[in-house]
């Protein structure tokens, strides 16, 4: 069972090792919400995640002899690098079994820390099977990510560390994805302050704690589609579900679109890098329905490589119409091109790709399609541009960037 004193021994032996990552008022998100946001950046920490907390106090709990035989995992990435660091701390060998769909700053990390990497299976439930498999064979201690109440109790370490740097905290909204760190700090945070409200988020596409509480039982996805890939886990840990049944306030699911917005939102008013899986208590703090209230989110890691990064931000600017583009239709003659820029121009609009095809048309002279790509400041300044157009006659055609 979970008890308090197994938590208080966590926080005493985590400490030695990871982070104290203090909390980050947030006055961009208080003024949107309308509540006292704070972040708890475990982005920070000493892994990137969190997960050094939850690795490192069930290797700490571990016999000499369940060590010298080697540990095995399997991860998305961040638990694989919390298991690495904390083998490394203790001298034992460590593999990891990664889905070969993980970022390679994640798999480049973890052999850093020393560990053999295996990459297998396209999700982290046929991973983990695999390394099961493996230990099975070779005889190593399997560390499992999250089903497992001693992991849980390492990532609950969190929750003492809110409630002793804001002691009336309201609400804690924590990433979902096989439910240790919600079980973690759900559990202690009641056990603290029973008054605190406790809640998980999933992302919408991969929301097996949401089915399996409609269920009443564990339930497993057939598929699980999201670009938080730390929390696509099919299965939520079965030994967690009791404890996630009881000490959990609540669940908001959230959509891979409103984590690309949220990414923009740490990068632009916070200058942080935050990964997918731990921007969903960002994006989930719209969907909380309060006013006055002290809100912790937990930012559950940051590890995230510089192409998805690329990518997240393409998405995040085209969703906020920073960067739109239009077709437009005009006579195949010189100085047509000038015109059209002109008008961008003194609307203040940045061209930044131009794609001419006089091929559009069998009769150029009649018409030949520009299709502009261009910057705008948001959607006021976009509409203002797209207008301009239509007034000048091209009759201007919005779709989809392709950049």
């Amino acid at each position: 069972m979970l008890t308090l004193d197994k938590f208080e021994e966590a926080f005493e032996r985590v400490r030695t090792v990871a982070k104290e990552t203090k909390l980050i008022y947030s006055e961009y998100l208080s003024n949107q919400t309308g509540n006292r946001v704070y972040l708890k950046p475990e982005n920070m920490q000493l892994t990137g995640a969190y997960k050094l907390r939850g690795a490192y106090y069930k290797i700490s709990t571990l016999t000499q002899e369940e060590r010298e035989r080697g540990l095995i995992t399997a991860s998305a990435g961040n638990h694989a690098q919390g298991v690495a660091y904390a083998a490394k701390c203790c001298g034992a060998k460590a593999v990891i079994v990664m889905p070969k769909t993980t970022p390679l700053i994640k798999v480049e990390r973890t052999k850093g820390y020393g560990a053999e990497v295996i990459l297998f299976g396209d999700v982290y439930d046929e991973a983990c099977d695999y390394a099961m498999k493996l230990a099975e064979e070779k005889g190593y201690t399997f560390i499992h990510p999250f089903n497992d109440l001693a992991v849980a109790t390492g990532q609950g370490t969190i929750a003492m560390e809110i409630v002793q740097e804001l002691p009336l905290v309201d609400y804690i909204l924590v990433p979902v994805g096989g439910g240790g760190l919600a079980t973690g700090v759900s559990t202690l945070a009641k056990m603290l302050n029973p008054h605190i409200k406790v809640i998980g988020v999933e992302p919408a596409q991969a929301n097996s704690l949401e089915i399996s509480l409609e269920e009443g039982k564990v339930t497993t996805l057939e598929t699980v589609n999201t670009i938080a890939d730390g929390t696509a886990v099919k299965t939520v840990g079965d030994k967690l579900f009791p404890y996630l049944q009881k000490n959990l306030d609540g669940l908001i699911t959230v959509e891979d679109d409103e984590l690309i917005v949220a990414f923009l939102d740490m990068v632009e008013n916070h200058k942080i890098i935050v990964e997918n899986s731990g921007l969903l208590t960002v994006a989930a703090l719209k969907h909380l329905d309060v006013e006055n209230k002290k809100i912790v989110s937990i930012l559950s890691g940051g590890n995230m490589d510089v192409i998805t990064m690329a990518s997240v931000v393409q998405h995040g600017l085209i969703q906020r119409d920073r960067i739109f583009t239009v077709s437009v239709l005009l006579p195949d003659k010189p100085g047509e091109l000038v015109r059209v820029a002109d008008v961008i121009a003194n609307e203040q609009g940045n061209v930044i790709k131009l794609d001419h095809n006089q091929f559009f048309s069998t009769n150029r002279m009649a018409a030949v399609e520009l299709q502009i790509t261009m910057e705008a400041f948001g959607s006021e300044h976009k509409k203002k541009i797209v207008d301009a157009l239509e007034k000048r006659g091209y009759r201007p055609k919005l779709i989809r960037p392709h950049l």
